[in-house]
């Protein structure tokens, strides 16, 4: 019986904690959808820092009260520019901070309905980086849903090429976000057991590497030119939502690791998949936007070949258990 409600437990911490993804991963994109294209700002890395830089803060200000209230608050010890710290983390950050980057570009050139079909080869690079990286291979028949993917991927990009709204720009950073992603998923992996599991520390890590990458990347993209002549820097308006931008940040940063930390790489990156097809539905419908039936149909071929991906892989997974001498078991 005690065995039953652990899984019942476990099994209902995944689905909160996979809601919780979806549910703030949606919200970070039309935040930063209209932080990136409805307001008058050519200053992608500029929104990039403001959201790690927030996190950061916010982050700080939990360890100080930590220290101050430890009975009440609680967050791990941390020195974010100590040697093994830095050492562990900042090959992590490096990849966190171009998954950012290529995510906010990505949003910039491309509308938030395309977004799902630009970064639905997060699978494809899972796969090869998985057997260049970790020596791991992958069956035939997921090879073949994997081609499936790419099938729909090309189909959903001719349809935006014959529509007139593909993007150039969109489309390259929508790759460079897919394989970004990849690599911090299977990094993470690798990162959190040396810092103990504690996914409070690496977010603070995270992000304050994040934001000292962020500002020469800013610089040298003439960003700072663009604040100084932007109108709308007292406008109420574009604090709100940069500081709401800035705390989706923190969260999407929090739920990522979450996810990745209670299920897998792969499970995290079928999920942001399965998540980003819902969101291509709520895009269409709040920006009104009209799509042709081929275009649906590359998001269907996309998702259902993500989904037979999961269904064969976990089954592949389930049977080498299996196969396994009892002593490994263990």
């Amino acid at each position: 019986m005690s065995a039953d409600k652990s899984l019942v437990s476990k099994y209902i911490t995944i689905f909160l904690v996979v809601s919780g993804y979806w549910i703030v991963s949606i919200s970070t994109v039309f935040v930063n959808k209209t932080l990136l294209s409805n307001i008058n700002l050519e200053a992608p890395m500029f929104i990039a820092l403001s959201q790690t830089l927030i996190t950061a803060l916010i982050c700080y200000l939990k360890k100080v009260l930590s220290a101050t209230y430890p009975s009440t608050i609680k967050f791990p010890e941390i020195d974010v520019w100590d040697r093994y710290t830095m050492k562990t983390v900042l090959p992590l950050s490096v990849l966190f901070t171009s998954m950012i980057a290529t995510n906010n570009l990505c949003l910039k050139y491309a509308s938030v309905a395309y977004y799902y079909i630009g970064r639905s080869l997060t699978t494809i690079f899972n796969v090869v980086f998985t057997y260049l990286i970790l020596g791991e291979k992958t069956s035939k028949r997921c090879i073949m849903c994997c081609a499936v993917i790419i099938s729909g991927f090309w189909l959903g990009v001719d349809q935006e090429n014959l529509a007139g709204s593909l993007s150039v720009a969109g489309f390259v950073f929508g790759i460079l976000g897919s394989l970004s992603l990849s690599l911090y998923s299977i990094f993470t992996k690798r990162v959190l057991p040396k810092l103990n599991g504690e996914i409070w520390a690496l977010t603070y890590a995270n992000n304050v590497y994040a934001s000292v990458m962020l500002v020469p990347i800013m610089i040298v993209n003439r960003e700072l030119p663009e604040l100084y002549n932007y109108s709308g820097l007292s406008d109420r308006y574009f604090w709100l939502i940069l500081a709401a931008g800035g705390v989706c940040g923190l969260m999407i940063g929090f739920f990522t690791t979450l996810q990745i930390k209670y299920t897998s790489a792969l499970t995290h990156n079928i999920s942001g998949t399965a998540k980003a097809c819902a969101q291509t539905v709520l895009a269409t419908f709040w920006y009104n936007e009209a799509k042709s039936f081929l275009w649906w149909s590359s998001n269907i071929i996309v998702l259902m070949g993500s989904a037979c991906y999961t269904w064969i892989k976990q089954r592949d997974m389930e049977r080498r258990h299996r196969e396994r001498p009892a002593y490994e078991k263990v």
